[in-house]
């Protein structure tokens, strides 16, 4: 009863209902002294004065400029306006009018995932990949709910996204209705911001507030709920609206002051021993921080999110540092004295034990987001700014006062150069079973790097991480912050939409692979020519790796195949490929592999290659959860007690 009242206020207080970080958000409906017009065959519309001549339809809009169409159509008009080619949807009941007008557009293609975790994965690999915001839609109820993960992920890793759910009708909001959520409330701690709409005529503008909300300052999800009988009523759109977000638009980065430059270049100039620490806040700026680089010949090293905004395979690239990172680049933020921090947040799994990081350095922080400067490292010297903007500055400065001539970092390029020698990464053989590091080496080798890569979340993914080399943005994609497995199927299936002709490869656990194995369908049904490496190892394998290391390996329900026959491979990953008529094969042999990763790569279409891998193997580099650079484990595996 207590929920029912509630969402009952909430009807009758629209601003309650629509989500608002800053206060100033809070925005009346459009043309609020306009009259609604009675009710015509069970739909109004806005009675709004049309010009004496209408102008004809272009081929793109449908409709003239004052004629009245359904919510519906607006929305999907209004999606159209922001570049919208490709959406991916699920229908249901309260969803079913958007659906329809989707039909009626030209332009716009709906890719019909088999599950909504589905369609807001694909959304966040097509946001990934191409930097533009994925859109994806759901029905209410479950079909909302569904959403969450997808949602919170894109939150975490600043994915732009536009998530737009059927509601109830207005009336029924706060009854209990038949898939009845609040949806709004359910996403409010887990989006960027937004919205319940109780106006059609309010469609247009927050359709494009939504857009501009995902896309600028610190990228991340919208959610738009929109009730069936908004879908249903008529409207005459006014596109002109302007945007009603002063408080947010006040507080959005401008171009970083010189003086704060001039203090980061000077700093550059006195250090010995600096490194670049670049993260996902990088990704549209690679040029600028290759430049960088190039003029001051600092060495950088990358979060997970970080991968590819620098290339991998240069000289000056460490590779990845924190939990799983190369034992150099950790060195390196351990004895460095000046710590450029550049679109980071000081996660946990890069830092470990907060004191011991980069305890010797002068740090300077430089991100989009000013709730993230000083929230877990405090900084130096902080700028709030975009970095694109800010290594443009810091580029011109270094040209400029001529300081990019006469640093000189190489002794400790050379010192790092030799922990490189000192420890590689590296793994070993056991007879002619598979390691998993070498399949993803062959897989480097035969794409040459310049497949877009996503996987799921546990051991594959960080050797996906370690043994691929990235080198350019937006090659990378994973779910980081909130490591959901389940995530690599989907997200490739939306990378192979948003980048058609490029090579996409899944690589995957067999744990990850099967929460969204119903995706098949879809790229088979598109035939998209997304292939996917399972390595499959029967276990929750990151899970087994902390159970042999500190809980004297005892398993916790982390065995995946079939306890009653431990020799069989279960369940049939390429039995059940076929079954979606999907080119399927399995390798077992070391000696196999290239050849079977070739003809993977060769096959056109989807193909699944279901890679056999002993479940002993560990992640290495590994510094323990709160543990310091000194904690770092470089040897042994499950076949080890410990």
């Amino acid at each position: 009863m207590a929920s029912t009242k509630a969402a009952a206020a909430t009807a009758a207080n629209p601003s309650a209902f629509h989500r608002s970080p800053l206060p100033s958000f809070a925005a009346p409906r459009l043309l609020s002294a306009i009259p609604k017009a009675r009710s015509v065959s069970g739909t109004t519309h806005s009675l709004r004065r049309s010009p004496s001549i209408s102008a004809a339809p272009s081929p793109l809009h449908r409709f003239f400029s004052d004629e009245p169409r359904k919510g519906a159509d607006v929305l999907v008009e209004a999606l159209e306006r922001e570049g919208v080619t490709d959406v991916f949807a699920y229908p249901g009941g309260a969803s079913m009018e958007i659906h329809q007008a989707l039909t009626r557009s030209p332009s716009i293609t709906n890719h019909l995932l088999r599950h909504e975790q589905g369609e807001v994965f694909a959304a966040s690999g097509y946001a990934r990949s191409t930097g533009r915001p994925g859109v994806c839609i759901a029905t209410s109820g479950p079909g909302a709910t569904n959403l969450v993960s997808g949602l919170a992920d894109a939150l975490l890793d600043s994915v732009p996204m536009v998530a737009i759910t059927g509601q109830v009708p207005r009336r029924m909001i706060g009854t209990d209705a038949f898939q009845e959520t609040p949806i709004v409330e359910v996403t409010r701690s887990i989006t960027k911001h937004n919205y319940l709409v109780l106006d059609v005529d309010d469609i247009p503008r927050i359709v494009k507030e939504a857009f501009f909300l995902a896309a600028s300052g610190r990228p991340g999800p919208v959610l738009v709920d929109i009730p069936k009988d908004i879908q249903q009523q008529l409207s005459v759109p006014v596109w002109d609206s302007p945007l009603r977000l002063p408080g947010y638009l006040s507080r959005l980065p401008k171009y970083p002051a010189r003086p704060l430059l001039d203090q980061i270049v000077r700093l550059v100039s006195e250090s010995r021993r600096p490194v670049l620490y670049v993260g996902g806040g990088c990704s549209s700026s690679g040029d600028e921080l290759r430049r960088f680089v190039e003029l001051t010949g600092i060495p950088v090293t990358t979060t997970l999110m970080g991968l590819g905004n620098y290339p991998s395979a240069d000289e000056l690239c460490l590779r990845m540092l924190g939990m799983h990172g190369t034992v150099y680049a950790n060195y390196a933020i351990d004895k460095a004295d000046l710590l450029l921090a550049f679109g980071v947040r000081f996660d946990d799994r890069v830092t470990g034990k907060l004191e011991a990081f980069a305890s010797r350095a002068k740090i300077v922080h430089i991100d989009i987001d000013p709730a993230e400067i000083g929230k877990n490292k405090q900084p130096h010297v902080s700028i709030c700014a975009d970095v694109k903007l800010a290594l443009d500055g810091l580029n011109a400065l270094l040209k400029e006062s001529g300081i990019h001539q006469k640093i000189d970092f190489s002794s400790w390029r050379e010192e790092l150069d030799h922990q490189k020698k000192e420890y590689p990464l590296n793994y070993k053989t056991f007879g002619d079973q598979i390691p998993p590091q070498y399949a993803i080496q062959v897989l480097d080798e035969l794409t040459k790097g310049e497949a877009i890569i996503s996987t799921g979340v546990g051991q594959h993914q960080m050797w996906a991480a370690q043994y691929y080399t990235y080198n350019r943005p937006r090659q990378w994609l994973s779910s980081a912050g909130l490591g959901a497995m389940g995530f690599g199927l989907p997200a490739a299936a939306g990378a192979a939409v948003g980048n058609p002709g490029v090579t996409v490869v899944d690589i995957d656990g067999d744990g990850s692979f099967l929460m969204n194995i119903q995706e098949l369908a879809m790229i088979r049904v598109e035939n998209l020519p997304v292939k996917v490496l399972v390595l499959n190892n029967q276990h929750l394998g990151m899970v087994v790796q902390w159970e042999d290391r500190f809980y004297k390996a005892n398993r916790a329900h982390t065995y995946l195949g079939n306890p009653a026959n431990e020799s069989e491979i279960y369940p049939d990953l390429v039995a059940i490929a076929k079954g979606f008529n999907i080119p399927a094969a399995r390798v077992t042999k070391k000696a196999d592999v290239r050849e079977a990763i070739r003809e993977m790569l060769e096959t056109p279409g989807p193909y699944l290659l279901d890679v056999i891998v002993p479940h002993q193997e560990h992640v290495l580099p590994m510094i323990p959860s709160g543990g310091a650079f000194k904690d770092i484990i470089i040897d042994g595996d499950g076949r080890t007690a410990y």
